[in-house]
């Protein structure tokens, strides 16, 4: 087994996986000593062929796979595709179009939350996969053929799960469901690590405008400072450090240095001149123009229960329907429909509004409501009796279907 080394053998090959109208990607990268992936290994299958790129070979230039990715004829399709889509949009500057996400459809085709690829694989093909080589540096060369074998199979088995997702999605009607999804993987915003919204990535731990204009500040050099060196956020400034920059504003390298978070001799660093110019710099800003501090919504009397009623309804619709139910609806969600019947959610939107957020609303307002029969939790309109199986030949009197 050999890997595409040369631009012309990438060349033909992916001249051979256009003729095709989808393909299966996926990519093999490091990233624990690096803030932007390196990209080694790129694998690539139509129905009819399945290739390997050595992304790392010298002289390659990665162009013939950029303008397959380009290609609108011809759907990529990716299992978890964020990251992968992250590296083609660093490296080429575009986001692969059209698109098709494998953990996307199987969640709406019954397999749960965030399925693993392995385990698809496992429950569409029955075939067990050898995962010995996932710890795989991918980086070091010769790679075996065992962990191209591997890699290979990535893509593989992933022709036979798209098959297989594509056509549940069509007989269940819900082909369309996951293309909405699709649009926040198309989305460019995505994947651009914008250094002035880096501090939306913290927890708010933060009470005072001041505060927050410190943590937006400092956030905003650690992450310009991390893509520069092409290194971890952490390895540049913990998110604890931030945090107590935040609420102590040091404006010295001495103030810098009495901080618990802070590495010793750190203050008398470049990096603690960058920091200190952050922190001065949102010292600076007029107390009229500091950012606001977010603020949860009061929750409403009641609400804690509400959201607990919206979970037993969220959980019913995902068993009964067999969408995931972190694709349905978040907590977060649950808690915005407790407190205001036209919160701008998901979850009150589309096919799912359709499949939960009408009878969400209508369980809030007390026209539908959640009972036992036997073992199980149904939904009932109000005033019918709770269905329950026939006796003695009486036909079932249905309660509202989920979905």
């Amino acid at each position: 087994m050999k890997m595409i080394e040369t631009t012309e053998a990438l060349a033909h090959a992916c001249a051979r996986l256009a003729q095709h109208d989808y393909v299966t990607v996926d990519t093999e990268f490091l990233r624990e000593t690096t803030f932007w992936p390196k990209l080694c290994v790129i694998q690539i299958a139509s129905r009819e062929d399945a290739v390997l790129v050595d992304a790392l070979a010298e002289g390659l230039s990665l162009e013939p796979f950029f303008e397959l990715m380009r290609n609108p004829a011809v759907l990529k399709v990716f299992h978890a595709a964020r990251q992968d889509i992250e590296i083609v949009y660093h490296l080429g500057g575009f986001v692969p179009a059209p698109l098709f996400d494998s953990q996307v459809a199987a969640m709406v085709c019954g397999f749960g939350d965030s399925v693993s690829y392995d385990q698809l694989v496992s429950k569409v093909t029955g075939q067990r996969l050898d995962k010995s080589s996932r710890f795989t540096d991918w980086s070091r060369r010769p790679l075996s053929d065992k962990q191209l074998s591997y890699a290979l199979a990535d893509v593989t088995h992933l022709r036979d799960v798209y098959e297989f997702l594509r056509e549940q999605l069509a007989q269940k009607q819900r082909t369309h469901w996951v293309e909405d999804e699709m649009n926040t993987l198309r989305s460019e915003d995505t994947y651009r690590a914008d250094p002035e919204k880096a501090w939306q990535r913290m927890k708010l731990r933060v009470r005072k405008p001041i505060e927050l204009a410190v943590l937006q500040q400092v956030s905003a050099w650690r992450e310009r400072e991390a893509q520069e060196r092409n290194t971890p956020r952490s390895r540049v400034l913990k998110d604890d450090a931030i945090y107590e920059i935040s609420m102590q504003q040091p404006t010295s390298a001495q103030a810098l240095g009495h901080l618990r978070t802070i590495p010793r001799g750190f203050e008398r660093s470049k990096a603690a001149e960058g920091i200190l110019a952050a922190v001065n710099s949102a010292l600076q800003i007029p107390k009229e123009d500091l950012p606001v501090v977010p603020k949860g919504r009061p929750a409403p009397d009641g609400a804690g229960a509400a959201v607990d009623l919206l979970k037993v309804l969220l959980k019913l619709t995902s068993e009964t329907t067999g969408v995931a139910a972190k694709l349905i609806a978040t907590v977060d969600d649950l808690e915005k429909i407790a407190a205001d019947d036209e919160a701008d959610v998901a979850a009150l939107q589309g096919w799912r509004r359709e499949l939960f957020g009408e009878t969400a609303l209508k369980l809030k307002r007390g026209e539908v409501s959640l009972a036992f029969d036997g073992k199980k939790v149904v939904v009932c309109n109000q005033g019918e009796p709770v269905e329950r199986a026939p006796r003695r030949g009486r036909s079932r009197r249905p309660n509202k279907e989920l979905g």
